[in-house]
């Protein structure tokens, strides 16, 4: 049969209905009947990897079973599928990783098959084997291959044999804190602590020391036992400055392709944020020998579905394999969206019993592509963010090249219980830099309200030069932004252009207030440390701006009351700024990603204000706060003195563990929670009182 239908075309709104129609026929016609696949498939996940599994079966005439808990019940994955059943409540150890409740939804349902999509159970052998001694196909690896492959010190053994590079490490489990710091001396600082199961960045630390191995055993097997529940770590050389890229695989059984690499670089916290394909840094031969090294380890484990083997490479092209992830990945549109295959059509064909319809010569690279991970969290902190989508409004009708895979709408609401992501944003273009400009395009007409997001980070390292010029490793974040993310630092023309978008929407905003008044607006503009007098005046294409008794500036524009996009020329200058709130004068926009804040206010109202009292902040240095929604794992007992930096909880949010330490030296006054309590953003959990007043008492 014939290979999968090119992949963004499923994605591309500004084709007719016939034309898709005709590429379907065009390529269907080859294809096995359907009776050979499956008549009913459950999808053991949610979200966006559960609608993106549930287009490509409703393509192929499969009908789909979502499963949910009961806070999931309105969600979109549900609202997608043929047939929904409910495994249980919120927390995901009581619904979406019981496997007694999925094994119960597909013999309700008649599921005749299993996919996993990534995360929770996808690379849990005791999961396919369940399924298997239950007469349920497993979309996915057999059980064998997913028990070595899925453990990292298992895999790495098999990877020697298969004469795969490897890093150096310890290939036993670590026994406790004492004995990972004895492991770390031996390897040599600095080292990678890691969980032995799962992946994600979840149960993974750097230590360059005996303390922080001590801090990294006790965080990485926390998460991991939570996560995957399985706490086995295991300790690597952790090689300084490398490139994160891992090749893309399909096989089944006995034949292995390799559709080409993705760069994966670009990571926080072990997590990746922007991943793109193909890489800048790989030559044909460097590709070449990674593929086939890649392809020799499913072989040798008689490995069949989609994988991915990913590898560290230094500044030599010296490639040294890392991990295989036995399931489908996050990033797997951006390598579709370069090949034309549908992945997830051969993971199902595969499962069915069929052979791969591909050859190694039928791969090639068309263009190029980048994945931008939009999440619900603060951009600043790398901290997770819940609520509800106030306004959500997505890029993906601006352009046939935008994919947008994502679960939400405007209304949803993102919980404390699952991964914050909110979308995988995707887009492709004949060469890097025309699919890096329509990413920029896309991240400054993406509208999200409600929660904090990373938009602002995502689209400030797409236009750093670094990035631009694909100067990339897994420390770009640390080193380009060595003191933190603070936001996008715009220039004094920016800022002139971000106050004129300001006193544009407050001109209209007066108009429609004060109908029949003059037009002429005279505003005074504070933001950016910066303030201006500007006088605006409509015109036919838009409006007349004047910049402190400056010559008028053409600003061509058609903005409304209530639209979130601003759509201007500036001159010559095409910019799209958003409006965020407004509240009385004061007015958030958001220009280049980031937020700013700007006060507009009438010449007559910034005369009376200069007689308004100033209202001092509050201080709020005497307490914790918790820094995100989350739940309590430990906490220090009231009474007790500390030092600054000294820790005193550890809250874990979206499973991941977060360390609160002491702001300054002092006593423990007050503890207002207790372990496993749940908390808010914000909250105060711990009062105290600093040295100087214990002095003074």
């Amino acid at each position: 049969h014939a290979p999968a239908i090119l992949f963004r075309e499923m994605w591309r709104s500004s084709l007719s209905q016939a034309a898709t129609s005709r590429r379907l026929l065009s390529t269907s016609a080859a294809l096995q009947k359907k009776h050979e696949l499956f008549d009913r498939i459950l999808i053991a996940n949610r979200g966006e990897i559960a609608l993106r599994v549930m287009r490509t079966a409703k393509r192929l005439g499969i009908e789909t079973v979502a499963v949910h808990s009961d806070v999931d019940s309105n969600a979109e994955h549900v609202k997608a599928a043929t047939h929904k059943y409910c495994i249980g409540p919120a927390p995901s150890v009581e619904s979406y990783l019981k496997v007694d409740r999925i094994i119960e939804a597909c013999k309700a349902t008649g599921a005749q098959a299993v996919h996993p999509g990534y995360g929770f159970l996808s690379e849990r052998a005791y999961f396919a084997k369940a399924l298997e001694e239950n007469g349920i196909v497993f979309i996915g690896p057999k059980p064998d291959a997913l028990k070595v492959m899925g453990d990292k010190l298992e895999s790495k053994k098999l990877a020697r044999e298969a004469k795969v590079n490897t890093i150096p490490g310890y290939s036993g489990v670590i026994q406790n804190a004492d004995h990972a710091v004895e492991i770390a001396r031996q390897v040599g600082y600095p080292v990678m602590i890691k969980a032995a199961s799962g992946g994600g960045g979840k149960g993974m630390r750097l230590a360059w020391n005996d303390d922080e191995t001590r801090d990294g055993f006790r965080f990485s097997s926390s998460e991991a036992k939570s996560s995957f529940n399985d706490d086995r770590l295991l300790i690597e050389k952790f090689i300084e400055h490398p490139r994160h890229i891992e090749i893309q695989l399909l096989a089944d059984g006995k034949e292995a392709i390799y559709l080409n690499e993705r760069e994966c670089s670009i990571q926080r916290r072990n997590q990746k944020v922007i991943e793109e394909a193909p890489s800048t840094f790989l030559d044909p031969a460097t590709r070449k020998a990674m593929g086939e090294q890649a392809c020799a380890l499913a072989r040798k484990v008689g490995y069949e579905t989609a994988g991915t083997v990913e590898f560290l490479v230094d500044k030599h092209r010296q490639f040294y394999f890392l991990e295989m992830n036995t399931r489908l990945q996050v990033e797997h549109a951006i390598s579709e969206m370069i090949t034309g295959v549908d992945i997830v059509e051969h993971m199902i064909r595969v499962a069915a019993g069929q052979k791969l319809a591909l050859k190694q010569s039928d791969i090639g690279i068309n263009g190029w592509a980048f994945e931008s991970r939009v999440y619900a969290e603060d951009p600043f902190r790398f901290l997770p963010s819940t609520g509800r989508l106030s306004t959500y409004q997505d890029p993906g009708k601006l352009h046939p090249e935008i994919r947008v895979d994502s679960a939400v709408i405007e209304g949803s609401e993102i919980s404390i219980y699952y991964d914050p992501m909110i979308c995988k944003l995707v887009t492709h273009g004949k060469t890097r830099q025309s699919a890096l400009d329509l990413m920029v395009k896309a991240l400054d007409n993406y509208v999200i309200k409600g929660v904090n997001h990373n938009i602002p980070l995502l689209r400030d390292i797409l236009t750093k030069p670094e990035f631009i010029k694909g100067d990339l490793s897994t420390n770009f974040i640390p080193e380009v932004y060595p003191k933190g993310f603070h936001g996008a630092v715009l220039s004094d023309e920016e800022s002139q252009q971000l106050a004129l978008t300001g006193a544009i929407m407050t001109a209209v905003r007066l108009a429609s207030l004060q109908p029949g008044s003059s037009k002429t607006q005279k505003l005074v503009v504070h933001g950016n440390s910066q303030t201006y007098n500007i006088t605006v005046s409509p015109t036919a294409n838009g409006f007349s701006a004047a910049v402190n008794g400056g010559e008028p500036i053409a600003v061509a524009a058609d903005w409304r009351l209530g639209s979130s996009l601003f759509h201007g020329n500036f001159a010559g200058t095409d910019l799209t700024i958003q409006h965020i709130s407004r509240d009385g004068h004061q007015l958030r926009l958001r220009f280049k990603g980031s937020e700013f804040d700007l006060t507009v206010r009438s010449e007559q109202e910034e005369e009376y204000s200069k007689l308004m009292p100033v209202k001092p902040p509050q201080d709020v240095s005497k307490n914790v706060l918790s820094p995100m929604p989350g739940v309590i794992i430990s906490i220090i007992e009231e009474g007790k003195s500390v030092a600054a930096g000294t820790e005193v909880a550890v809250i874990e949010a979206m499973k991941m563990q977060n360390k609160l330490l002491a702001p300054r030296a002092g006593k423990i006054k007050k503890v207002n929670v207790k372990v496993k309590d749940t908390v808010e953003g914000d909250q105060v959990l711990i009062e105290f009182e600093p040295i100087e007043e214990l002095k003074t008492a």
